[in-house]
């Protein structure tokens, strides 16, 4: 059984070295071996969280023949193995909703160049899941970035490569202000390895030694990775990076990239910091009050909008601040929203973008609210889909974004400073969430009034398109399974969480 310690060490290195392997293959072969990995992966994460909840203990896998402080390692417990499941699950439906798009927007010379994108990409969240030493964490950060941005621009249009320069210059941005904060505390503490540098950082503390340099340290870190992660008022690549990338990129983008970098954060706060110093540095509270603003101003934003992918991306701004509110409570309660809500909104918001281009595929190819009236007959598992994945974003009992609202709802109370604000916030997001929600929502059940349709307007059956009703299915069922049987994944979360500890 001690052979599953090496998995996490396996799943890294067999995704970073297909990437190469792809670049020697053609498209078909390059997808083949993309899909292979990502189950491969996930298969691997399956068997590491078995393994730690069976024993009960976290594990460390020692890479090399130097062990701590010199070397480097990974580090597995019950968190860090449900989000390995959850991110390959996530990435391999992406990838599936969004194949028949892929294929028509991206030149066929071209294909094995994304694929190779992807296997990097994966590389890389699973590394930041897994490991134990912020620099490597920083060294993977930027293969994330550069993989996010050839998601981008693979298109090789005028707005993909506008939105990968933004993209690209706000993520450097942060990756800068991270680097510098990780350099500040290595300077402070003499360490890289997290377990390491928070046994400094507590005798440091207690003694009440470098307590400016340790905020000015913990300060940059979190702006740097809150720009990575679009919390508002960072947010302002986001919109066009998702608006106009291909179907998987845009789903994988704000499911997956934004949520490896919070995790990260989340890795920071308790196993390099302690939680414990964090609140009492009052960062928590600048960051709460940034996430309530994101709630409000994201949701304002996708009301404006006339596009209905780009409303999604503004709905992200939003939902990135309901994450960051809970983490701005203090507790663990909202800790434990917080990451509640970061898989919810992976698997919904995956959803939202993989039936918002079954909606537009049969409008004529337009995202555009006034092109899509009666959407929702033409194909309506499109139409079902983006349904489930508004109610849910709203609220609507049954679906997985209703849970994430009542635990940060059940987080609040008894805070006695921020308890109103954010019931407050919680009540003005959702009536905000409603509005544009479904409003798109009656938009694509609002029939033609032509008795003929339109050129370019088609009825696109189920049949006609089998991965991507089949990863609707999916989306749909992992939805529902989150709303209706959440305890379990809490309970997992709490166990994580207190492995961290």
């Amino acid at each position: 059984m001690d052979f599953i310690r090496n998995f996490p060490f396996f799943s890294i290195v067999l995704s970073l070295f297909s990437g190469p392997l792809s670049s020697i293959l053609g498209g078909r072969w390059a997808k083949r071996v993309n899909g292979a990995v990502i189950v491969l992966c996930g298969l691997m994460s399956c068997a590491v969280l078995w393994y730690v909840c069976r024993t009960g203990q976290p594990f460390v896998y020692t890479m090399g023949h130097f062990p701590a402080p010199w070397g480097n390692e990974i580090r597995a417990g019950v968190l860090e193995g449900l989000m390995g499941v959850f991110f390959c699950a996530i990435m391999l439906l992406c990838m599936l909703g969004g194949s028949r798009e892929r294929e028509a927007q991206i030149q066929q010379s071209k294909q094995n160049l994304y694929y190779i994108m992807v296997d990097l990409l994966l590389c890389s969240l699973l590394a930041l899941i897994y490991t134990n030493d912020l620099f490597t964490a920083y060294v993977f950060v930027e293969i994330n970035t550069i993989s996010a941005c050839g998601l981008i621009m693979i298109r090789q249009s005028g707005h993909t490569i506008e939105a990968a320069t933004r993209y690209m210059i706000m993520s450097l941005l942060g990756s800068g202000l991270l680097l510098l904060g990780l350099c500040f505390l290595y300077d402070l503490t003499g360490h890289l390895l997290m377990s390491n540098i928070q046994e400094t950082v507590h005798a440091l503390v207690a003694q009440g030694q470098y307590q400016t340099p340790l905020l000015v340290s913990i300060c940059l870190m979190c702006v740097g990775l809150a720009i990575k992660s679009a919390l508002f008022p960072f947010h302002t690549w986001l919109p066009d990076a998702y608006g106009y990338s291909t179907v998987s990129s845009a789903a994988i983008l704000s499911s997956l990239v934004s949520k490896g970098y919070i995790f990260l954060l989340v890795k920071i706060f308790y196993r390099v910091i302690g939680f414990d110093i964090i609140s009492d540095s009052k960062v928590i509270h600048v960051l709460f009050a940034f996430g309530i603003a994101g709630m409000i101003m994201g949701s304002v934003d996708a009301i404006r909008e006339s596009d209905i992918r780009r409303m999604i991306a503004y709905s992200s701004v939003a939902q990135i601040g309901y994450i960051y509110m809970g983490f701005g409570l203090g507790t663990a309660a909202g800790v434990i929203a917080s990451i509640y809500h970061v898989i919810c909104h992976a698997a919904t918001k995956s959803l939202l973008f993989v039936a918002a281009s079954g909606i537009a595929q049969a409008s004529g190819g337009s995202s555009y609210f006034k092109d899509l009236s009666g959407a929702g007959y033409r194909n309506r598992l499109a139409g079902v889909a983006f349904t489930v994945g508004s109610l849910s974003m709203v609220g609507v009992p049954m679906f997985a974004g209703f849970i994430s609202k009542l635990f940060f709802s059940q987080a609040a109370v008894g805070h006695t400073v921020k308890m109103l604000p954010t019931l407050i916030a919680l009540a003005v997001s959702t009536i905000l969430n409603t509005v544009y929600f479904m409003k798109t929502v009656i938009r694509i059940y609002t029939p033609l009034k032509a008795d003929i349709l339109p050129e370019g307007y088609e009825e696109i059956p189920v049949r006609r398109q089998p991965a991507k009703s089949g990863a609707m299915i999916l989306f749909i069922l992992l939805n529902v399974i989150l709303g209706l049987n959440s305890e379990p994944v809490i309970r997992l979360i709490q166990r994580g969480l207190e492995m961290f500890s």
